[in-house]
């Protein structure tokens, strides 16, 4: 049967009402057929709105730049890590020269104030030849002893050296950790001329005649308490600061007949701000021993970033105030494209064993006034934490051995000073 388009139209009408009412049956009835019509299929339904807890949520809003800040900036790259380096860990002048005839072994009991996974050391000859048949390095143990197996150095691949008079040799880099304010024991077989310090200040060291370098047990022989051989150990790792010391017998230690590097300022102010401080110093000198050496017993240490100079004491009558503000001024600028320079006042001096003992009193006064008002370097004003309230030329009780040289306790006060200085103005 056909039907007529305008029923046709009145039948899908009624559909189209039933479907938006929700009448009948959830799913929506078939379109009816038509054998001549053309049908239009209904356009599907908008989606009713959601609720609020059917809605995608918000996204978060970007966090604005701070105010005058560039929004098209990137953030600073992240600063890369140091490369690991060589710095000095321990050190010492060894101006003067010792000789051997015979093949000795010596064992230098030393601490290294830094703290790595690889070291080098390096040997000093004396006034003539030296030759090393045999080096170890290895942690000290009690009386001599060894309290780790000892690793063998090497210099070139090879397991020693010949060099010629004041040369300096320095081992190949071995891995070794070692931590801070570690206690080394470095053994060597050598005959010839070494260099050696003026001063007994290397307690539990040891010498004795033939090859022992190995040896894990106390070493026997005789006590040898100057430092002798070993000039520097360096130490790998992240840089920092490393300091190194110059003066004459009151930066080296000399207190008494025995004496112990540990017990030096310098070893003080390693141990409380936990960086090397190393010790350059050699008893006796002035100006013009330091100056004349300075290539050979500082500026080849490698690694340094500050230098603590504390000279002069030996030179009061000797040279004129305006000779020793002239030669300060000469090392200090030599010593600037190398490291920072920290110049110290001169300590009270109760005595002379040059010149008199008023000329060393007004001539002291006169370079420290000079010490502290020039600015060439940083001051460090030692002579005001050990005088007396009472006179500028002596000692707080206590704090001195001899009126030159501090005691133990004149050190550690010492040692208290030259760190505040470095941390107030060096960043420590």
């Amino acid at each position: 049967m056909i039907r007529s388009r305008s029923g046709l139209w009145a039948l899908m009408c009624t559909w189209s009402l039933l479907a938006a009412c929700g009448a009948g049956s959830p799913e929506a009835p078939s379109a009816p057929s038509s054998e001549g019509g053309e049908i239009s299929t209904p356009a599907p339904m908008d989606p009713l709105p959601q609720t609020p807890s059917e809605q995608e949520p918000n996204p978060a809003p970007e966090e604005a730049p701070p105010p005058g800040a560039d929004p098209e900036a990137q953030p600073p790259p992240t600063p890369p890590i140091p490369a690991p380096a060589f710095q000095p860990a321990f050190h010492q002048a060894l101006r003067w020269s010792k000789s051997v005839s015979s093949l000795t072994t010596f064992r230098m009991r030393v601490p290294v104030g830094k703290a790595g996974e690889r070291l080098r050391v390096t040997f000093s000859a004396g006034d003539g030849t030296l030759k090393l048949q045999k080096a170890t390095v290895a942690l000290a143990g009690a009386d001599g002893a060894l309290a780790s197996q000892p690793v063998t150095l090497s210099f070139n691949g090879a397991p020693g050296f010949t060099a010629s008079a004041r040369q300096l040799v320095t081992s190949d880099p071995v891995v070794f950790p070692v931590g801070f304010r570690a206690e080394l024991a470095i053994s060597f077989e050598v005959s010839g001329a070494l260099g050696v310090s003026a001063i007994d200040a290397f307690p539990g060291s040891f010498s004795r005649s033939g090859a022992y370098s190995t040896r894990m047990e106390a070493l026997g022989g005789s006590a040898s308490q100057k430092a002798i051989g070993v000039a520097t150990v360096d130490v790998e790792a992240t840089p920092g600061r490393a300091f190194v010391a110059l003066g004459d017998s009151i930066t080296e230690g000399y207190i008494d007949t025995y004496n112990d590097t540990r017990n030096a300022w310098p070893a003080l102010v390693e141990k409380e701000l936990g960086v090397p401080v190393v010790n350059a110093a050699v008893s006796g000198q002035g100006f013009w021993g330091e100056l004349i050496n300075l290539d050979h017993e500082v500026l080849a240490v490698q690694g340094a970033t500050d230098c603590l100079v504390l000279l002069g004491t030996n030179d009061l009558t000797a040279l004129s105030v305006a000779d020793l503000e002239a030669r300060m001024t000469t090392l200090i600028t030599r010593l600037k494209p190398f490291c920072r320079v920290w110049v110290s006042t001169l300590l009270p001096k109760e005595r002379t064993n040059y010149g008199t003992y008023e000329q060393v009193k007004t001539d002291r006064v006169a370079f420290n006034a000079w010490i502290r008002t020039q600015t060439m370097a940083s001051v460090i004003d030692l002579e005001a934490v050990t005088r007396s309230p009472g006179s500028v030329h002596l000692f707080i009780d206590g704090l001195d051995v001899d009126g030159i040289h501090p005691s133990i306790q004149g050190h550690q006060v010492m040692a208290k000073e030259v760190a505040r200085v470095l941390r107030a103005q060096g960043g420590l």
